[in-house]
């Protein structure tokens, strides 16, 4: 019989008790998934050029400036790191499966994305994660150490970043309509969210296309290069808590301050120079993406360096049932927001900070809804789903003959 994969790296590694290390890691993937939340809460309620660009209709007041600053500084782009940074790691958890499973389980995930960007919301990551996973995984698997990861995600992940460097240097001869749209491009976005329908799925498929033309572009290089730096954080033992709660602590106190000040830099500009497109739309996106990784660390040193008293707490719980179900949380984020602002009509009715009152809602349902199906049940409905479809394509699948 094959060991588990807990059971393997329980073996090799000098670390927490099983439960214990599972718990920490559930617990950041729970983190990760509500956190990312404050993100898409603005382009499930607003126009999808109000993501980045919180003056898409002019100067923003100075409450909906002081919300936009708030996430840019601590939330945009940190937790999405972190979760692609957790990916990776199962990446490496998952190397005692096989091949086979490993492809299956990651082309379900992209049916599962699919799915979610066409027919629910155009923001999706779950087929971006199960394509970069099917180029990432057998690189985790040959690696030859937990250095070695490590430098190839550093070197992919600043790769991108140089590309986003170069494109934002090319000359810009318009103003791109993602960041500044018309009255009427907007005015067809509420139609066709509101609405529904064929030209809603049309319009999905489109963003779709032009995501994977980003993808390829430049972001794809950063998040396999996040993926890539997980699976060697936990073959390291970084990510299986190896080290000492202190060691965790004075690595948060480094890496925080300084994520912080590197991403002051492009706010501030940003806000000063109102939002310009020339300057924010790509240049001054830079300091947030190099110092994202840094304060996703950051973020996890500090919950791994606290988590022996963390652990005690009632939240570091619940936090892990959401982690858990992490996939079918994230889903129904996407539906619960879909219907609130798509279906009841309330797409444009709220400022940022109203938005965020709506995300503490949606976290009630989160938390409620892991806590309720978990008492019955070992898995969430669509990790069950998962796993289900992912053993039953691999056992029947036949390799055809040399």
């Amino acid at each position: 019989m094959a060991i588990g994969s807990a059971q393997w790296y329980s073996m090799n590694h000098h670390c927490l008790p099983i439960s214990s290390r599972i718990a920490v890691l559930d617990c950041a993937r729970g983190i990760a998934v509500l956190a990312i939340l404050l993100l898409n809460i603005s382009a499930f309620g607003l126009p999808r050029s109000a993501y980045l660009n919180p003056a898409f209709q002019g100067t923003p007041t100075l409450l909906d400036s002081s919300v936009w600053a708030l996430l840019e500084l601590f939330v945009q782009a940190k937790f999405l790191a972190m979760f692609a940074l957790l990916f990776g790691a199962g990446l490496q958890l998952l190397q005692p499966r096989g091949q086979r499973w490993i492809t299956f389980r990651l082309l379900w995930l992209m049916v599962f994305g699919w799915l979610h960007a066409i027919f629910i919301w155009d923001g999706d990551i779950l087929f971006v994660y199960g394509l970069l996973g099917l180029l990432c995984w057998r690189v985790v698997r040959d690696a030859e150490s937990a250095s070695t990861l490590l430098r190839s995600g550093l070197l992919l992940y600043l790769f991108g970043v140089a590309l986003l460097l170069l494109l934002a240097l090319l000359p810009q001869h318009e103003v791109s309509n993602f960041w500044l749209p018309t009255a009427e491009q907007l005015a067809y976005e509420a139609r066709w969210k509101l609405q529904g329908g064929w030209v809603a799925w049309q319009q999905r498929w489109e963003i779709f296309v032009s995501g994977l033309f980003v993808l390829a572009a430049q972001y794809g290089w950063q998040l396999a290069g996040l993926m890539l730096f997980g699976a060697g954080l936990l073959r390291s033992g970084w990510l299986t808590a190896r080290y000492p709660a202190s060691t965790y602590l004075r690595q948060a106190i480094g890496l925080l301050p300084i994520s912080f000040l590197i991403q002051l830099l492009g706010t501030v500009s940003q806000w000063q120079l109102n939002w310009d497109f020339r300057w924010s739309s790509l240049l001054l996106q830079i300091p947030r993406e190099l110092a994202s990784p840094l304060q996703a660390m950051g973020y996890l040193a500090l919950l791994y360096g606290c988590w022996p008293k963390i652990s005690a707490w009632r939240i570091s719980y619940f936090l892990s049932l959401i982690g858990r179900m992490a996939l079918s949380n994230y889903l129904l984020q996407s539906l619960l927001c879909t219907t609130l602002f798509y279906r009841l009509g309330f797409y444009q009715q709220f400022n940022r900070l109203e938005l965020l009152l709506v995300v503490l809602l949606v976290w009630l349902v989160n938390f409620s809804f892991s806590y309720l199906w978990l008492r019955h049940f070992k898995q969430g409905p669509i990790e069950w789903l998962w796993a289900k479809l992912t053993t039953a394509l691999s056992e029947n699948f036949v390799q055809p003959a040399r």
